[in-house]
């Protein structure tokens, strides 16, 4: 199975210099959690997500529609093109530890977004089939997705549990 078969087209984008306010927007007004940033010829310049804006709400003090979108965007992410396998997008999902992944055409122009939840919405079977959709494979990806960035030294619980992840991830 191929992204471009299972990836979301219905998109949003923001610019650089929009509001954070308008960004918030859209997502509100399109039940997402992510909005691809693009320049003017829809090549993806970053990607912003909820949890940026409210920390960049939180770190700048400041109204959402007195910051821009740069302010609070990820860098260059990882992108995958449209034609490539689901077993590739998992890949680049556990390496960077993201959701989703813009998926670029030819040109390097934003096509579309594959996430977590498109992956889990077409699994069929719980065993590994040829189109590289398994339970195990999502549950896998999902695992190192959510490793914390840093262990939390004030719960024994959440240390044992990224443990116990990476031995679960590394059987995989």
């Amino acid at each position: 199975m191929k992204v471009q078969e299972i990836m979301s087209i219905d998109l949003e984008t923001c610019r650089p210099d929009d509001t954070l306010s308008r960004a918030a927007q859209i997502m509100w007004e399109h039940d997402c959690g992510v909005v691809p940033i693009v320049d003017g010829d829809a090549h993806v310049l970053g990607m912003l997500t909820d949890r940026d804006i409210c920390m960049a709400a939180y770190t700048q003090g400041r109204p959402l529609s007195e910051m821009l979108v740069s302010s609070a965007c990820s860098g260059t992410p990882r992108a995958c093109r449209f034609d490539d396998s689901i077993e590739n997008v998992e890949a680049l999902m556990s390496a960077a530890r993201v959701r989703r992944i813009p998926v670029v055409d030819d040109e390097d122009k934003l096509c579309g977004i594959v996430s977590i939840g498109d992956l889990a919405r077409h699994v069929h079977e719980p065993t590994h089939r040829a189109d590289g959709l398994s339970y195990e494979s999502i549950a896998s990806t999902v695992a190192a997705i959510s490793l914390p960035a840093v262990e939390h030294r004030s719960n024994g619980a959440a240390r044992r549990g990224a443990n116990r992840m990476q031995s679960t991830t590394s059987r995989a």
